[in-house]
C-alpha cells in the first residue's frame, strides 16, 4: 500500500499543482564552448562545419535536454533507435527557422506536427576519450546504426588553406546561413570556452540580461527606443537597432535575456554596431 505522503504527492500532481520530477535537470549540461576565429590558424589542421541556427541540445542516452538544463519532450518515435551515449547536437528545422524550433522545443507538446520536420544534428561526442576526428567517425557509425532519419551526423570538410575557408564561408552566407564552426581535429573534447573550437562569421554574437527600457522618439514615440542591458561581466550598454516594428511595440521585458550581434569591441571594451538579433530563453551557458 502507497504510504500517506505517496498519496498526497499523486493527488497534488494530478491537480497539476506539481511540475513532473522529469520536466527539469538537476542543472545545465557540462559543455564544450567556442571562441571567435583567430588569424594565423592551420586551416588543414581543422575540420570545417556549418554553423546551424537551431536549439543546442544534449542526449544523455535516455532523454534530451536543452543548454539550461530543461527537458524537451519529444516524440518517441524521434528519439527511436538513439544510442545509449551522450550526443552533443543541434535541433534543427532549416535555415532561418529558429524561432520555429526553439518554440517547439520550449513547449513540452511531443505531438506537435512540427517535430516531423526537426532533426538532430550532431557534432560531438562528449564522453568520447579520443581526438575530434575519431569522435567524428564514431559519430557517424552511430548514426547509421540507429537508422533514424532524425538523427544526423553534421558534414565535415577540410581546406587547404584561408583563401578555400572563405570561399565557402561565403557560399554558406550567400545561402542563407550564418557562419562556419572550425574544430581542430586532434583536439579532445573539454568543458568550457575552448581555443581549439573556433566560430568563423562576419559578425559576432553575445548574450545579455534586459535591465531597463529607454522610451523611443520621433515615429517610435510611445514604443521602445533602445534596450538597456548587462552582459555577464556586469558592463552595461544599450541595443537600439535590429528592432521590428512589432518588437518595439512589445520589446523583450525585463529580466530576459537577448542575443545580440556586432562588430568588435571599443577601446573601453563595449561591443560595437551592436543590433538585437533574438529573445533568448535561457542564459548563457557558464564558461
Amino acid at each position: 500500500m502507497p504510504t500517506r505522503a505517496v498519496l498526497i504527492v499523486l493527488l497534488l500532481a494530478a491537480l497539476g499543482w506539481l511540475a513532473p520530477m522529469s520536466a527539469t535537470a538537476a542543472g545545465p549540461p557540462p559543455l564544450m564552448l567556442a571562441t571567435a576565429h583567430r588569424d594565423g590558424i592551420d586551416v588543414a589542421a581543422y575540420l570545417v562545419s556549418e554553423k546551424y541556427d537551431g536549439v543546442r541540445g544534449r542526449w544523455d542516452g535516455r532523454a534530451l535536454w536543452t543548454r539550461g538544463g530543461h527537458r524537451i519532450d519529444v516524440p518517441a518515435d524521434f528519439v527511436r533507435g538513439w544510442p545509449d551515449t551522450p550526443l552533443d547536437g543541434e535541433l534543427w528545422i532549416a535555415r532561418g527557422r529558429f524561432d520555429a524550433v526553439s518554440a517547439l522545443s520550449r513547449a513540452r507538446r511531443a505531438d506537435d506536427p512540427l517535430w516531423e520536420q526537426v532533426r538532430f544534428l550532431v557534432f560531438d561526442l562528449p564522453a568520447h576519450a579520443g581526438p575530434f576526428a575519431a569522435r567524428v567517425d564514431a559519430m557517424r557509425a552511430l548514426v547509421d546504426a540507429a537508422g533514424n532519419p532524425r538523427l544526423q551526423a553534421v558534414p565535415q570538410r577540410t581546406f587547404a588553406d584561408r583563401a578555400a575557408l572563405d570561399a565557402h564561408l561565403h557560399a554558406v552566407l550567400a545561402a542563407g546561413g550564418e557562419g562556419l564552426m572550425l574544430h581542430h581535429r586532434d583536439a579532445y573534447y573539454r568543458v568550457g570556452r575552448s581555443d581549439t573550437l573556433l566560430k568563423y562569421k562576419p559578425h559576432e554574437d553575445a548574450e545579455a540580461r534586459v535591465v531597463a527600457h529607454a522610451p523611443g522618439r520621433g515615429k517610435y514615440t510611445g514604443m521602445l527606443g533602445a534596450l538597456e542591458v548587462e552582459h555577464a561581466d556586469g558592463r552595461r550598454f544599450r541595443i537600439g537597432s535590429g528592432f521590428s516594428d512589432a518588437q518595439r511595440a512589445a520589446p523583450p521585458p525585463v529580466g530576459s535575456w537577448v542575443t545580440y550581434r556586432y562588430n568588435g569591441l571599443t577601446s573601453t571594451g563595449l561591443p560595437r554596431f551592436v543590433r538585437f538579433l533574438r529573445v533568448r530563453h535561457e542564459p548563457a551557458p557558464a564558461e
